[in-house]
């Protein structure tokens, strides 16, 4: 059987098992309510097998502070210019290289199924819908060639929700953005760690399921007494819903507080037949990456480079100056483009002290992740997850070494 056939039938099951779920919501109503913005929304339906011309890169991402690379890079037509170069391996007389078409995701399950539809070709996607997909498709799938941001991910509760230590979180309602991804995972690890069960697990806490536009209003109206999210998501719980951070999970991480949040997917066979595309694509992944990190340097408080261990002496006037304000400036064109709308500058100053931008895979976090997802039941079935193949960091070797960039723990 070929591989895209196979990853399709793994879709299509994968698909029928959510829907069965009782904690689930309509992944197909979210699928399609997930595409926002400037982005497509949805021209194929799920389960189509719709073939992209080759000169067409489908792109998946998230309106979220740790895809700022793809945001930012996609609204100064950086990552188009890079697409757009004459290919060396082309042979084609006037060859205008690849066109990017944009989807707009609101968690990573959304993105996940639609590369199973053949919707999109690559994808801006959290650590475990990373690891479910490859999973679902037997190890054949897809690939992660990328990393893309560490930290950034908090459990945030209401100021009078009552809960002041782990002791308190019995009887409450959290939610996450969507049932199996980054943060929900997290969110009952640490339950399960503290004591307490979920209510279809027979405990008395309960977690839902809800796209974080909708937990920050579902916050306002107190029908929740907290969530687990990524940035900005945070900052705008504690600022707009009378949030405070109960957890910010880099404390989980020891010793550095390092842990993958968003990884580059990209599906198999489009891996292997556009090589030299998904190399560009990773050529000016780096550079974002790079222009943020510098841009970021010009602040006073250094190059937010995770958990610094000093943060308690840090405000956000500390995050005022010309560096912080352009990275800033930059996103919320990035996000108005897409969304119609921006975040407050100062939630952003906040979130950026908890999140590092980077190219680093950090394939330790992942395969912990996948340990705690499979202790929880999310995948596996009965038998370890195998990781074995779900990366293929040889494209982005090839740009370090070339490049003479820093590898750090590549």
């Amino acid at each position: 059987m070929k591989v895209r056939t196979k990853f399709l039938l793994s879709g299509a099951i994968i698909l029928v098992v959510a829907f069965s779920s009782q904690f689930n919501s309509d992944l197909l109503s979210s699928l399609t309510d997930s595409l926002t913005g400037g982005a497509q929304s949805g021209d194929n339906a799920v389960g189509v097998d719709t073939e992209s011309p080759s000169n067409v890169l489908r792109l998946g991402y998230f309106p979220n502070l740790n895809h700022a690379q793809v945001i930012i890079g996609l609204a100064n037509g950086h990552f188009q210019k890079a697409l757009s170069e004459h290919s060396t391996d082309s042979g084609e007389e006037g060859d205008k290289g690849t066109s990017i078409k944009e989807y707009v995701f609101s968690a990573g399950p959304s993105a996940i199924e639609a590369l199973y539809a053949g919707q999109i070709d690559v994808a801006y996607v959290g650590p475990n819908p990373a690891i479910n997909g490859y999973l679902a498709s037997n190890g054949e799938g897809i690939r992660i060639i990328s990393g893309s941001a560490s930290g950034g991910a908090v459990f945030v509760v209401r100021n009078d929700s009552g809960i002041q230590t782990t002791s308190d979180l019995g009887g409450k309602k959290f939610a996450s953005p969507q049932l199996g991804n980054t943060q929900d995972v997290a969110l009952r690890k640490y339950l399960i760690q503290n004591g307490y069960e979920t209510v279809e697990n027979g405990g008395n806490v309960t977690v839902v399921p809800v796209k974080p536009s909708d937990i920050l209003t579902l916050m306002l109206k107190k029908e929740i007494d907290g969530a687990w999210v990524p940035e900005p998501w945070g900052a705008r719980l504690v600022k707009e819903a009378n949030g405070k951070i109960f957890v910010d999970e880099r404390d989980l991480w020891p010793p550095d507080g390092k842990f993958v949040t968003t990884n580059i997917i990209v599906r198999t066979d489009y891996l292997k037949n556009n090589p030299e595309t998904i190399k560009k694509l990773i050529d000016a992944h780096i550079d974002e990456t790079i222009w943020i990190n510098n841009t970021l340097k010009d602040s006073r408080i250094g190059n937010f480079t995770g958990a610094s261990g000093n943060e308690e002496n840090q405000t956000n006037d500390d995050l005022g100056n010309s560096g912080v304000e352009t990275f800033i400036h930059s996103f919320n064109d990035g996000l108005k483009r897409i969304t119609g709308n921006t975040v407050p500058e100062d939630e952003l100053r906040n979130a950026l002290q908890r999140l590092e931008f980077t190219y680093d895979p950090l394939e330790k976090s992942l395969f912990r992740m996948a340990g705690d997802a499979y202790e929880l039941g999310l995948i596996g079935r009965g038998n370890k997850p195998d990781l074995t193949n779900i990366y293929d960091l040889s494209l982005l070797n090839e740009v370090i070494e070339e490049r003479n960039l820093p590898v750090d723990n590549l």
